[in-house]
């Protein structure tokens, strides 16, 4: 392609003195910003995450993220030339990178199901494109060599009579399957539906015989990041249920404020900037057969009330980001937005509320907040892993890079033409709650935290044999570091 545009050429020049290609699409967008690419470019460079050829999906975020940096400077500035009290207000600098809140255009038709699956196949394929050459499956059998590498998606897995595993993979142009023998079965057997993967092997017949599955994976991360405040996290708080334990949550609160703890957790709560809310902010109405039961509140608006209550008792240096979860007054099918006005209106103003998943920018902390539905599909589908150390779930979720790689479980999706649940940045911190148990773990560098729960076991829990570890909470500390305190009734 011979490149006429001036402008073009030098915009592809710039960012390949850093060694970055860019897409003709991102071009498009950086023009608008001619005045200020020779700041700008650097920053994006310095700010992509892994990929080679940077399209409009990979500056976008970047942009938006200095775009509103700038915006809280100047307005920074502007209150401290007003001479108001910056010591009273959190001195947080949270930006927003992606959250379907405000742009869901999800009406649930037949295009919008195609246009999903294929923001989901496109986005992972692009990240596995990185790792090796693959070629679309409709030309696997005209290339010369034996020795193929393909992605597709996962169409159906199923165990033959021989005792190997037969995988069906399909892409925009066909579909193939490979047989996974020997140790590579137990990894075949934990393939979910629609999730997307690479396959190398040698080619059969009509059939792949697979040496390696890949996945894609997050890369390794680097070090922990140090920064000098602290971050608590929470989840499945429950407000208005019967079981809400409200002694425990008072222990915790004044531990916020300074008035219980020794020494170490005093010096630990002076340097907590942030509370993090990852979902079921109340226990809510109807959620699972004769809810009322348990319910001490027993309207929706009257448990967000009691939820605000509560929540105000955090010291308002802290700021409060809450996430929705599959128990509040928000569509049950995810990406979630933010809670609707009428009840976010009942917070304080160090509250803020974001979208179930949401990945955020916490001073330079990129945290990926989301409840945790799918992990119930995970743990169905993998025996190996269990309720009891969600951390493990959390971490192959991770690895295929997709908060919620099985379509048609037991978490509901919405078909979003772009797929919000793909990692496709990598976070610092993966946050998530959901299934009322506790586990923290490193992965390649990231931070996975599964919160535990306020509320003891209910009625129902002890039907389904859920058994929650309450009032668990884990800080991420200025050093990198992570501290489990739990928090007794007093």
């Amino acid at each position: 392609m011979v490149i006429k545009d001036i402008e073009s050429k030098l915009i592809i020049t710039k960012f390949a003195m850093h060694g970055y290609n860019v897409h003709p699409s991102a071009i498009e967008i950086l023009k608008e910003f001619r005045d200020e690419l020779d700041d700008l470019i650097p920053k994006i460079c310095r700010a992509v995450d892994g990929s080679f050829i940077l399209t409009s999906d990979d500056i976008l975020p970047i942009l938006n993220e200095i775009r509103i940096k700038k915006k809280r400077d100047v307005e920074m500035r502007s209150v401290s030339l007003n001479g108001s009290a910056l010591d009273v207000t959190p001195k947080e600098s949270i930006c927003v990178l992606k959250d379907v809140t405000g742009v869901s255009a999800c009406e649930g038709n037949v295009d919008d199901f195609v246009a999903y699956f294929n923001s989901r196949f496109e986005k992972l394929s692009r990240i596995l494109r990185q790792r090796f050459n693959s070629v679309s499956i409709s030309n696997v059998k005209k290339i010369k060599s034996d020795n193929v590498e393909v992605i597709g998606m996962v169409k159906d897995v199923r165990e033959t009579q021989n005792g190997n595993v037969l995988v069906e993979l399909e892409d925009n142009t066909d579909s193939i399957r490979f047989i996974a023998t020997g140790k590579l079965k137990d990894t075949a057997l934990e393939l979910m539906g629609d999730e997307v993967i690479g396959v190398t092997g040698v080619l059969r017949g009509n059939n792949i015989i697979a040496d390696r599955i890949v996945f894609p994976d997050v890369p390794l991360n680097g070090n922990k990041k140090k920064k000098d405040f602290s971050i608590v996290f929470i989840s499945d708080t429950h407000f208005g249920s019967k079981e809400f334990l409200e002694k425990e949550w008072d222990v915790f609160v004044k531990w916020l404020n300074f008035e219980v703890g020794n020494e170490k957790m005093v010096e630990v709560a002076e340097s907590v900037r942030y509370v993090v809310l990852a979902g079921d902010v109340v226990d809510g109405v109807g959620v699972y057969p004769n809810q009322d039961k348990d319910l001490a509140i027993l309207d929706v608006y009257g448990q967000y009330e009691e939820a605000a209550r509560q929540i105000e008792k955090i010291p308002k240096r802290i700021k409060v980001i809450v996430a929705p979860g599959n128990h509040d007054a928000v569509r049950q099918a995810e990406p979630q937005p933010a809670l609707p006005k009428e009840f976010a209106n009942l917070f304080s103003n160090n509250v803020m509320n974001v979208g179930n998943p949401s990945l955020l920018n916490l001073d330079g902390l990129k945290l990926l907040i989301y409840h945790g539905r799918s992990l119930d599909d995970v743990v169905t589908k993998i025996p190996r892993l269990s309720y009891s150390k969600p951390q493990e779930a959390m971490v192959e979720l991770l690895k295929r890079r997709h908060l919620a790689p099985m379509y048609g479980g037991r978490s509901p999706i919405a078909p979003e033409k772009e797929d919000y649940l793909v990692i496709d940045e990598i976070p610092d911190i993966l946050h998530g709650g959901h299934v009322h148990t506790y586990g923290t773990t490193f992965y390649r560098g990231v931070f996975v935290v599964n919160s535990s729960t306020w509320q003891a076991q209910t009625e129902f829990q002890k039907k389904v044999n859920l058994n929650p570890m309450p009032c668990n909470v884990a800080v991420y500390t200025p050093g990198g570091e992570v501290v489990r305190l739990k928090f007794y009734g007093g």
